[in-house]
């Protein structure tokens, strides 16, 4: 599969989980509690519509008229005298964020009544209370439990004079207030304050929305009174808001028309806006979220007694503008200690002071004067957002390399995070923040390092199976780990070089095609390698019909030496077994070891590298092997190598100075495991030793005589062959008495 096929999979893997991660209720929790935050922080407070006036009845009114802090101990005639002042003002709709279900002084409540019937477009809250009914079965006894709400009207004076009762239920502490219900469907759904008080609002306003409803209600035969004395008889704005709600839900296309027909109205922009947004109150669903402005306060606020204090003169001044306005009246304090009726929100202070609940009440009422609720994207554009910045980071990181992946992410999320932004500042459009930079990008970036690492692991178990043909585990290991430098896992250890050389390769590469002689060879080195890597050791190079082993270490230890020799033994025993199966074939093969400091690692240039051992050691072992050639011996090792080293039948060859090489080495022969070799081979070796004795000390004539014993005694030797030759040739070509018995060969 190409990269660019893998790259779209994880793409479309990371867009469908950020997708069905969006639908699991935590992550709706968390983008509404940190999403909301981030943008809302991102956007600042903002102006509300001057249109809102909030009265707050705050400590600084209540020590100003001496009364107690507690609002619903003042006396009901200081409302009234409120409700009048705001009329006079010219106050379009009066809502309050007080409940009056107890009864005060009769005349109190009588005053406030009055007041509240004159005025006519005062709106009180009612309270939602809970009443939990235990139901029984056929035989009487409980089954379970049903809630049933009830909403609680104030006293009756004043359920009576009210153009309207509604409830503004909201949330305490510590649950974040974000939204707010337009009609409470616990309540059968009953419209709540914001909605009764924007309906009132606009139809003082906009008589056309009632002539609009009206024709559309009559042509969908829904029969709808809107006459004006229907809506001003008692408590007839909930009438018509519950019927012309229970319109828009049987005729669902009624409100599309509805606006159409608004478009092609030519109203005043302004009433337009106000209409348009009426249409959505009654087509939309029973909560909305909250367009907040900013921290308390951001919406105009008025003390208390500064209303209770106007006058005409103040009026004509226009010290305080009231006219057309909707007025908000409830607790609002500036400090938290004093604060009663505080709600948890996004705008909530470091110092503890919360937004008021009716600032809340009178924000979503600013929010449908201007038609900017914050609205979530609808459904099939959150899953396409979703899903192509899934698509697109996560085709993006697996692009390109980890520290660019990484780079790349924080832009394009500040990019997208300032298109949020945006979006939410110029129309409150609300666009998944949390799930789409902290989800899914970091399962991008752990996913795409994953995968690559995976990837990567795929890569280098190709490159461990290739290596593993030409390497032992270990080394593989080393290389792979370090195969971006190559030359970084060089290192000076001791080690041991074993070397072995097959004679007659030359003729037999003669007599046979290259295939077949491909195939034989193979044969042959797995009979050579199996010895080595059975006793620890590492087949470094091959050339032709040569092998060369290492065994390493920190320092010269006598397990390396020993599994060094015992390998070298196995060779040439599985070269004797290789012999007996090829009966047309011989490769006797001859051995040669020496141990010291190498340099192992990598050796090469440009593109090419070998593994393999370099240094002194490596040349001196090859000599060594060739030793054999001259001596007719099979297994050659350096008095470095064997000695201290117990349990092999071994003797001394001599003191040789071997070609190219200035100083001169002490040679034994590996014959074998002493415990596998006869009383015999121990006497030819005493022998052997009292023969080169002689031969230092230049005894020519009985070096000669002991050689030929060995020879009659032990049958063909090489080594005592040779050195009868050099007992002619020193004969006729003395030494010299300085001679130290070193044999210097001229010949590899």
């Amino acid at each position: 599969m190409s990269r660019l096929a893998k790259s779209i999979i994880f793409g479309i893997i990371i867009g469908v989980t950020g997708v069905m991660i969006s639908f699991v209720p935590f992550s709706l929790d968390v983008e509404e509690n940190i999403g909301l935050n981030v943008l809302f922080n991102l956007r600042g407070s903002r102006n509300a519509p001057p249109e809102v006036v909030v009265v707050g009845i705050d400590r600084e009114s209540s020590d100003a008229l001496n009364l107690p802090g507690d609002p619903r101990k003042w006396p009901r005639s200081l409302h009234a005298r409120l409700v009048n002042n705001l009329i006079s003002a010219g106050a379009a709709v009066i809502a309050f964020d007080m409940t009056f279900e107890d009864p005060g002084p009769a005349d109190e409540d009588r005053v406030f009544a009055e007041a509240v019937r004159k005025a006519g477009n005062v709106v009180l809250s009612s309270t939602l209370k809970g009443e939990t009914v235990s139901l029984t079965g056929r035989e009487g006894s409980p089954t379970h439990d049903v809630t049933i709400v009830k909403m609680v009207p104030p006293v009756p004076p004043l359920e009576e004079s009210a153009a309207a009762l509604a409830p503004f239920p909201l949330p305490k502490v510590p649950v974040k207030v974000s939204q707010y219900w337009t009609f409470g469907s616990a309540a059968g759904d009953t419209p709540t304050i914001p909605v009764v008080a924007f309906d009132i609002f606009v139809t003082q306003t906009c008589r056309d929305f009632l002539y609009l409803l009206k024709v559309f209600t009559a042509t969908d035969g829904y029969n709808l009174s809107l006459e004006k004395d229907d809506i001003s008889e008692d408590r007839g704005v909930e009438k018509v808001i519950r019927r012309t709600r229970e319109f828009f839900i049987s005729k669902p296309r009624a409100a599309e028309r509805m606006l159409q027909a608004l478009d092609n109205s030519g109203a005043a922009p302004q009433k337009e806006l106000l209409l348009t947004s009426l249409i959505k109150i009654y087509q939309g669903m029973n909560s909305r979220y909250l367009n907040f402005y900013g921290p308390p306060r951001s919406i105009t606020t008025i003390p208390y007694y500064q209303i209770l204090q106007l006058d005409e003169k103040a009026l004509e001044r226009r010290q305080i503008d009231l006219k057309g306005k909707a007025v908000f009246i409830g607790r609002s304090e500036y400090l938290q200690s004093a604060q009663k009726d505080g709600y948890y929100t996004v705008f909530s202070q470091s110092d503890g002071l919360d937004i008021s609940g009716v600032e809340i009440m009178a924000t979503a009422f600013a929010n449908l004067i201007e038609d900017v609720p914050v609205r979530p994207v609808g459904f099939y554009a959150h899953v396409m957002i979703l899903f192509l910045w899934g698509m697109t980071i996560g085709i993006v990181c697996r692009q390109v390399p980890p520290g660019i992946a990484a780079a790349s992410l924080i832009g394009m999320s500040i990019l997208y995070l300032a298109f949020a932004g945006y979006a939410f500042s110029a129309a409150g459009i609300w666009v998944p923040v949390v799930l789409p930079l902290f989800f899914q990008t970091a399962i991008v970036f752990f996913g795409g390092v994953l995968w690559k690492y995976m990837d990567s692991n795929k890569e280098r178990d190709n490159i461990r199976k290739a290596f593993e043909y030409y390497m032992p585990d270990q080394v593989v290991d080393q290389v792979v780990k370090n195969i971006g430098n190559l030359q970084d896992s060089n290192q000076v250890v001791y080690g041991i070089c074993l070397c072995t050389d097959a004679e007659h390769y030359t003729s037999l590469s003669e007599t046979m095609d290259p295939r077949t002689l491909g195939t034989f060879m193979n044969t042959y080195f797995e009979a050579v390698f199996q010895p080595v890597r059975n006793h620890g050791g590492i087949v470094s190079n091959v050339v032709g019909d040569s092998m060369l082993a290492v065994w390493v270490a920190t320092q010269p230890e006598p397990r390396l030496k020993q599994a060094s020799c015992l390998a070298a033994l196995d060779v040439s025993k599985a070269i004797q077994d290789f012999t007996w199966s090829c009966e047309k074939v011989c490769l006797p093969t001859r051995i040669g070891l020496h141990s010291g400091h190498i340099l192992l690692g990598n050796i090469g240039a440009i593109d090419h590298y070998e593994y393999r051992p370099v240094g002194d050691i490596v040349n001196t072992a090859a000599r060594i092997e060739g030793l054999n050639k001259f001596l007719g011996t099979k297994i050659l090792v350096s008095e470095e190598l064997i000695k201290q080293l117990d349990g092999f039948l071994t003797r001394e060859i001599g003191k040789f100075l071997l070609v190219g090489k200035t100083k001169a080495l002490t040679i034994y022969e590996l014959i074998g495991r002493r415990e596998d070799c006869s009383e015999l081979q121990s006497t030819a070796c005493a022998l052997f030793a009292d023969a080169v004795d002689t031969f230092r000390w230049q005894s020519w004539d009985k070096a000669e005589s002991i050689f030929q014993e060995v020879i009659r005694f032990s049958g063909k030797d090489g080594p005592s062959r040779f050195y009868l030759d050099l007992c002619g040739h020193y004969r006729a070509h003395p030494p010299g008495e300085s001679w130290d018995g070193v044999v210097r060969m001229d010949h590899k």
